[in-house]
């Protein structure tokens, strides 16, 4: 299931906890493709705490709690990192992450934890939704076989990479936009992993994230960017990726396009990627700073000069889910969308 659908999901068992009707939720997927920054997101647009609990480094009696004796009784002294609404809050999310890589015996202390809230005398609160996240077996990942008492106590999601899902949460999170530009010209790179070669390094959403930051620190080193870009994302992609950084010197002048000026495009196809993405990060600018207007309708404009109609749908489209319908009002769009009504695909 795609990303975006996948937020909207999480959303929902978030906010059904409310009402009594959540459901724990299991994302399975390979590393590296998002599946924990999901759960923080969703957090982090309520506000809500995330407790993230590693059971791959916990012993049964982690959850459980240590015993001790009380008036000639056993009690137990629940962990103080399980929820606790004078602590943690009303809300919040229980996540278990990494949950495959956790032995049998650790695994089936959290089978009560899971279904019935509670552990012993410990209560998980009413408004705390629980998640878990792990790799599948085939995923060369320390993973165990989900033994299914366990896994009948959630339901299943399994995660799968989407460019345009990618690329709107990149445009979101300031993400370099010749990363963006060079995964729209080589999209079949957003995750690129084999298992049965257990490569170190390896393309995944995760890593293109290390490999914007590659960029932030060594793009005044040429000596060293190659190599720096490898170790984010594998030996091909980051070859790949730095030839194409050091091809964007023949870029047209962005400024003199959002001026109205006559700039060609370029005729090379990685260039046009390249000012496309470019083009949506000032789109983006424009419209956070409150006047958006005259940039998106310059946009929309040099959109329609692309020899491939698609490059110029593929912008707008990235600018539609980067600004939202405020490129509607743009009296530039109705002329653009006229012109390509014959290759525009709706979603």
């Amino acid at each position: 299931m795609r990303p975006i659908q996948l937020l909207t999901i999480l959303e929902q068992e978030f906010i059904s906890t409310r009402a009594g009707h959540h459901t724990p939720v299991m994302l399975w997927g390979p590393p590296g493709v998002g599946k924990s920054d999901m759960v923080r997101q969703v957090a982090e647009v309520h506000q809500a705490p995330v407790i993230d609990i590693r059971l791959s480094q916990m012993e049964p009696s982690d959850l459980r709690g240590i015993p001790f004796r009380t008036n000639g009784t056993v009690e137990w002294a629940i962990p103080s990192f399980l929820p606790d609404t004078k602590r943690h809050g009303e809300e919040g999310i229980l996540f278990l992450d990494e949950i495959t890589s956790a032995p049998p015996t650790v695994s089936a202390a959290a089978y009560q934890l899971i279904l019935d809230r509670r552990l012993g005398e410990y209560q998980v609160p009413d408004g705390w939704a629980i998640f878990a996240a792990g790799n599948r077996q085939g995923d060369r990942g320390v993973t165990y076989s989900m033994p299914a008492p366990l896994a009948n106590r959630f339901s299943h999601f399994d995660v799968e990479t989407n460019l345009d899902d990618w690329v709107a949460w990149a445009y979101r999170n300031n993400i370099d936009e010749r990363i963006i530009a060079f995964l729209r010209f080589r999209p079949e790179l957003l995750f690129d992993f084999d298992p049965a070669h257990n490569p170190v390094a390896f393309p995944s959403p995760r890593s293109w994230e290390f490999a914007h930051r590659a960029l932030q620190k060594f793009d005044d080193f040429p000596q060293l960017l190659q190599g720096a870009l490898q170790a984010c994302v594998g030996p091909a992609a980051g070859v790949e990726l730095n030839a194409f950084v050091n091809s964007l010197d023949k870029m047209p002048d962005l400024d003199a396009i959002l001026a109205g000026a006559e700039v060609p495009t370029p005729e090379e196809i990685d260039l046009q990627y390249a000012v496309a993405a470019a083009l949506v990060g000032r789109a983006i600018r424009a419209h956070e700073s409150g006047n958006g207007t005259e940039v998106h309708g310059r946009i929309l404009d040099y959109a329609r000069q692309f020899p491939q109609r698609e490059m110029g749908v593929m912008l707008v489209s990235d600018m539609h889910r980067a600004i939202g319908e405020a490129i509607f009002s743009v009296p530039q769009f109705g002329d653009w969308a006229q012109a390509i009504s014959d290759v525009m695909l709706y979603e």
